[in-house]
This record gives C-alpha cells, sequence and structure tokens, in this order.
C-alpha cells in the first residue's frame, strides 16, 4: 500500500476531540478503580491501548507510575511525562521484558482483536507475579445491537467468555460484574434499580441526546484477574 493511500489513525479520527471532547470522566474512572483495587500510589501501571491518553492521565494524576502502548501515538500530547511506546498490539509481542508492571489496565481492547487470547497471554508475560489485571469491554448481552457500529470490532464477550479466556490463560481469582458507566451509580449502588428501568423503557434514538439514557443502555463488562505469585508443580 502506497504512503498515499495508507489508512488514517483510528483514534486520531474516532475519537478526536472535535468528535468526543474530554471529560471528567476519565479522572473520575481512574480515581474510583485506584480506590475500588486499592492501587498503592507509585505503583506501575501499564495502559494498553491507551488511545488518545485521558485514562492513563487519570491514573497519573492518582500518583501511579503510568506507562502507555498503542498503535496510535495521540496519547504522548496528552501525558507528556509518561512513557507511551507504539506497537501493533495483536501483530508483535508487547514492547517490555516479563514482570514489568503491577497493573495493566485496559478499556474497550480485547474486542478489537480476532484473537484476543494471544493479548491475554501477553499481559500475563509483563504482570509481575501477583500483579493484577483490569480490563473493561462491551457487555455483548448488552450492546449487540450496535456492537458494529464500530467496524473494528472483532470479538464480542459475555461474562462467561470474559472469565474464561483469563483463567485459561493461566489467571487467578478472576471477577467480573456488569458495570455501567455513570459516577453517580459507583456511589449509590441502590439506584441500579432506577438505571436498569431506564434502560429499559427509554428508546435508542434518545441515547445520544442523554448520557443517562446511554450509559445505562450500554453496559460494560468490568473483569479483574490476578497472576499467580506461585504456579503448583503438577
Amino acid at each position: 500500500m502506497s504512503e498515499e493511500n495508507s489508512p488514517r489513525d483510528y483514534v486520531a479520527v474516532v475519537y478526536s476531540e472535535k468528535e468526543r471532547p474530554f471529560t471528567q470522566y476519565p479522572d473520575k474512572l481512574a480515581r474510583y478503580l485506584s480506590s475500588a483495587y486499592k492501587l498503592p500510589k507509585g505503583c506501575k501501571l501499564l495502559d494498553l491501548g491507551c488511545g488518545r491518553g485521558d485514562f492513563l492521565r487519570g491514573f497519573i494524576r492518582c500518583g501511579l507510575d503510568g506507562y502507555g502502548v498503542d498503535l496510535s501515538t495521540s496519547a504522548e500530547s496528552v501525558c507528556p511525562e509518561a512513557e507511551i511506546l507504539q506497537s501493533d498490539l495483536e501483530g508483535e509481542p508487547l514492547p517490555y521484558p516479563d514482570h514489568s508492571f503491577d497493573v495493566v489496565f485496559s478499556k474497550s481492547v480485547l474486542e478489537h482483536f480476532y484473537f484476543p487470547e494471544k493479548l491475554v497471554q501477553e499481559i500475563y508475560r509483563v504482570l509481575k507475579p501477583g500483579g493484577l489485571v483490569i480490563t473493561m469491554v462491551p457487555d455483548w448481552e448488552a450492546v449487540y445491537k450496535t456492537f458494529y457500529e464500530d467496524y473494528t470490532h472483532r470479538t464480542p464477550f459475555t461474562s462467561n467468555s470474559l472469565k474464561d479466556i483469563f483463567l485459561i490463560n493461566g489467571f487467578d481469582d478472576v471477577n467480573v460484574a456488569k458495570f455501567r458507566q455513570l459516577p453517580f451509580l459507583w456511589a449509590l449502588p441502590w439506584l441500579k434499580p432506577f438505571c436498569s428501568f431506564v434502560a429499559l423503557v427509554s428508546p435508542r434514538s434518545l441515547r445520544p441526546r442523554s448520557k443517562l439514557i446511554r450509559f445505562s443502555q450500554e453496559i460494560m463488562l468490568l473483569s479483574t484477574a490476578v497472576r499467580p505469585s506461585k504456579r503448583l508443580q503438577a
């Protein structure tokens, strides 16, 4: 393919600031996850598929030592203080030695690959023994009508398939939960039935105009898993 006809940067086009303006949500999510999983200040976190870098910046603002890797270079301008490496996440090994990170975070990444298990194996490799992986992907049961509106989506996940991909690749303590991207709900979980009702009765045509409707309907799967500190010999 000639340079003249080469594809444009996916993140720069689809997640441009004009199309999707920056918000406070990435900072809020980073603070929530850092608190929920007791991530200590100074621990090394890799944002896998860091995109334009706003979630990585959120973790750095929480006091974590943040690193990013993505095929796109968009995050360099948002997180100039972080080491951002460029890599084809599925076509080549991650550009880090074994046991490099305490935490690997990915949001809306695994569903973009035909063979996500290869990426999960690389996550296992670069995590330190006892290290934590935090993953968020769209919940197929909730978004199956719109999942392929993003033409780069390849592999949908359910709660069971997301759990299994980590178990099969050697992780322990795997947990998967349905997760709505509504910060008020994280503090007031008793409002979950209200959001379920909103998701059920609201027409999808109203989603672009209402974040409450959109994020009540667009449920994510939030998973955590631990690389074992020791593996028992067979």
